[in-house]
């Protein structure tokens, strides 16, 4: 599977919400999830619980940056047990960091926005556009620009790191 999709620091997040809704995203839910990252050669690997329905996933996926967006391959597997899974994956591969958020779902067409509340960093936000097999990513370039437009997202304001790559970076002495 794959995605087009932008991070950014949110200043005000319910405004976030009110300008996303304004344009015609519609509230999905409210996730409170906890994602494990794990050490692996390629990629990041990370086990994600209370994710939609509850439900424990894992994902693996590797970025590319095109211009300002980053074009994402990644595959999900659903995990039963969780507990067990991060236990056993902490003992094989070793755990690099955990990132517990709070996630507004919102959703348009096949654009994910999430507005997530970080333990420990802030506020963010991220547009997924979910690409269909077959498509071309710069199709929904369009639609991920303008939700950057609508919230009042700059160039100067995107991320193109993780959660946890943050609290490192801001964990490091100046």
């Amino acid at each position: 599977m794959r995605n087009l999709e932008a991070k950014f620091r949110l200043r005000d997040l319910n405004q976030a919400r009110e300008r996303a809704m304004a344009i015609g995203y519609s509230s999905r839910s409210v996730l409170r999830q906890r994602d494990t990252f794990f050490r692996v050669a390629n990629g990041k690997l990370k086990l994600r619980e209370g994710g939609e329905e509850s439900r424990a996933i894992l994902i693996h996926y590797g970025r590319r940056e095109t211009d300002t967006l980053q074009l994402s391959n990644y595959e999900i597997v659903p995990i039963p047990d969780a507990e067990k899974t991060r236990a056993m994956l902490s003992d094989a591969l070793g755990v690099i960091a955990e990132v517990r958020k709070e996630r507004i779902l919102l959703m348009r067409a096949n654009v994910r926005l999430h507005l997530d509340r970080v333990e420990g960093l802030g506020d963010f936000g991220e547009i997924e556009a979910v690409i269909a097999d077959g498509d071309d990513p710069e199709a929904s370039r369009a639609a991920v620009n303008q939700t950057l437009a609508a919230l009042q997202i700059g160039r100067d304001d995107l991320i193109d790191i993780s959660y946890f790559e943050i609290a490192a970076q801001a964990a490091q002495p100046k």
